[in-house]
């Protein structure tokens, strides 16, 4: 297999108004899909950020049922010259950041969460998997 990337992660979340504020207005992923108490959809890069009520996704016979619950874990790329500068924004917009790691690399992540208390992460394009 020559896998070429993970095209789709998928949270979950009841409150899915909050989450498109969050989404979209804070953070600026643009939507690409809703269905009102179903899911919502947002771009990122050349990604798709999948949110759904795990209520509905439950209940789905195809594609098969999926849901979850917790603390999920996933981080955003950004362009390395732009990593302060993100921080910066996502402070301002009274985002709290939870961490900030320097790896062994030298290079540093930070952390944030959403409304639904999935643990965020913001990393630099080059240096942290290279």
């Amino acid at each position: 297999m020559n896998i070429l990337g993970i095209k789709e992660t998928c949270i979950y979340s009841n409150k899915l108004e909050e989450m498109k504020y969050f989404y979209h207005d804070l953070i600026g992923l643009p939507v690409i899909g809703y269905a009102e108490d179903n899911h919502i959809f947002f771009r990122a890069g050349s990604s798709v950020l999948l949110c759904f009520n795990p209520d509905q996704a439950a209940l789905k016979i195809s594609p098969p049922p999926h849901y979850g619950s917790g603390k999920l874990h996933f981080a955003f790329e950004v362009k390395t010259e732009d990593y302060f500068k993100i921080k910066e924004e996502i402070s301002t917009k009274g985002i709290r950041i939870t961490d900030e790691v320097t790896w062994k690399s030298g290079m540093k992540s930070f952390y944030f969460e959403d409304p639904a208390g999935n643990v965020l992460e913001i990393i630099p394009q080059h240096g942290l998997w290279d």
